[in-house]
């Protein structure tokens, strides 16, 4: 199927500011950004006409009809009738109009169903709005990415080099390279105390990937998949791509953002297919206690068909002697266990792409096969790194965690100064989850407003599920300086 796409401009001029208003989803008008709002006005007093997003500088125009949005006759003639309409009307002047034909693509259904993880758009936003501030004498300050501050230790960049200068410009096996999966099972069994076969070692290209594969085997329509929520957006995302339902496992805090055995197991049942844990969290801060995680354990004995996959990114990210609890330390569930982990936060990799993961005997051949058909292997120099990583000191990661110790005891004490805003203490990872339902505000919204007008970044709850409403993420992966100016300039706004 084919659509005919026109492009009008407006005016006699060429625009050399031009914004673009679609209409029907077949016509696009360019015109100058101060003219939009009122070529906004002339399509939407058309009959017929709805203009969506006329504030910005993107309108929507559909024309309101029962005939199929697919239709050609429908997107083509309807579309043109109304433009010619608006413009015959307040216009009548018509230059440089161009026409092509576009194909109509049709994706799978779960491209319609799939999220996105909105720190990256946040971050992307920052970096617009920098110009701006900048122009104003002041900078943007980030508090809302993920990804430590600190350089990745020397070291580790050194063995990458080597790695380079020695050759390892090749594939390796699609699950890695076996030193590497040796260093990955020792750090397993220096860490929990349990031994794990290397042969059940993947690396993977980012922790993402992992929750990416289990949730791909895992879900299809029918089948139920829990997760925390509030959680890292991208589980909901993969479980809804799938068609499988996504259960939310709720993480509270009145449990300390926790969750709680038993009112996650009271969310299992039959269509389980997998259950997704995170502790320490994303994006709360939170770390299950051993109790908490047992008995769950002890009740999935009556679901022992539902896999378990355990995202412990943070497994060493925790304060004041909090235990991290890996769920390897259950033997009874170690036959359907995914545990994820990686280089990201503990070592400040994030943009090497580096992850690892741990499967059951009876599902590492699926992972393999699904690392020959997408990424064939991760990038040899990055795994001889990763290598280092392990096996090298480890006095940067003493020492970053020794900042961000002192830097969250900043957030949670400037915090619970604002107007309208609690702030429980961190336990684990680098984030702080404060409680701004005292301010009257909803959290996405005074996300934006500190972005737009304060130059603050910080993300909304919302965007980590439905229980994250009245919460605002703060990651502490910033200077005490960037920290305290940015709490300054959060209670100006909020005392404004």
């Amino acid at each position: 199927m084919k659509l005919v796409s026109e492009r009008i401009r407006i005016g006699k001029e060429r625009p050399t500011e031009v914004t673009q208003v679609m209409v029907g989803c077949a016509l696009t008008f360019a015109v100058t950004a101060e003219r939009f709002p009122q070529v906004c006005r002339i399509i939407g007093s058309v009959e017929g006409a709805n203009v969506n997003g006329a504030s910005g500088h993107a309108a929507i125009v559909r024309r309101r009809t029962r005939r199929p949005v697919g239709e050609i006759g429908c997107q083509l003639k309807g579309a043109s009738q109304l433009a010619q309409a608006a413009i015959a009307r307040h216009e009548g002047r018509i230059a440089n109009v161009e026409r092509q034909v576009v194909p109509m693509i049709k994706t799978i259904a779960g491209f319609d169903r799939i999220g996105e993880e909105n720190a990256f758009a946040v971050l992307a936003r920052a970096a617009e709005l920098t110009p701006h501030f900048e122009a104003k004498g002041m900078d943007v300050i980030n508090l809302g990415i993920g990804q430590p501050d600190f350089p990745t230790p020397e070291h580790i960049v050194e063995a990458a080099v080597k790695a380079l200068r020695d050759g390892h410009h090749g594939y390796t096996p699609a699950t890695g390279i076996l030193p590497l999966r040796e260093a990955v099972a020792q750090r397993t069994l220096d860490t929990t105390g349990v031994e794990v076969s290397p042969e059940r070692v993947c690396i993977m290209p980012g922790g993402k990937v992992t929750m990416f594969a289990a949730i791909l085997m895992m879900g299809e329509p029918g089948a139920e998949i829990c997760y925390p929520d509030p959680g890292f957006p991208i589980y909901r995302s993969m479980i809804e791509f799938t068609g499988a339902t996504p259960v939310p496992i709720p993480v509270r805090e009145e449990n300390g953002f926790a969750f709680s055995g038993e009112e996650a197991l009271s969310l299992v049942n039959d269509k389980t297919r997998l259950i997704i844990l995170n502790s320490p969290a994303n994006p709360t801060g939170g770390v299950t206690p051993r109790a908490e995680i047992a008995k769950l354990v002890a009740g999935l004995e009556a679901f022992p068909n539902a896999v378990i996959m355990s995202d412990e990114i943070y497994d060493v990210m925790t304060y004041n002697d909090v235990e991290h609890v890996s769920l390897l330390q259950f033997p009874e569930i170690r036959d359907r266990l995914i545990v994820l982990n990686g280089w990201s936060k503990t070592w400040a990799m994030t943009g090497w792409r580096m992850g690892w993961s741990i499967w059951p005997d009876a599902l590492f051949e699926n992972v393999r096969k699904l690392a020959v058909n997408a990424w064939s292997c991760v990038n040899a120099p990055s795994q001889y790194a990763g290598i280092a990583a392990i096996e090298g000191p480890q006095d940067a990661v003493t020492d970053m965690m020794t900042a961000f110790d002192r830097r969250r005891k900043l957030v949670v004490e400037r915090a619970n100064t604002l107007p309208g805003v609690s702030c429980a203490t961190p336990k684990g990872a680098f984030y702080a989850f404060p409680n701004i339902s005292g301010t009257g505000r909803k959290a996405k919204e005074l996300a934006s407003e500190l972005l737009e007008q304060q130059g603050v970044a910080t993300i909304g709850g919302p965007d980590f599920g439905i229980l994250g409403e009245g919460y605002i993420r703060l990651s502490y992966a910033n200077s005490e300086d960037n920290i305290s100016r940015a709490l300054d300039r959060i209670a100006t706004h909020l005392e404004g």
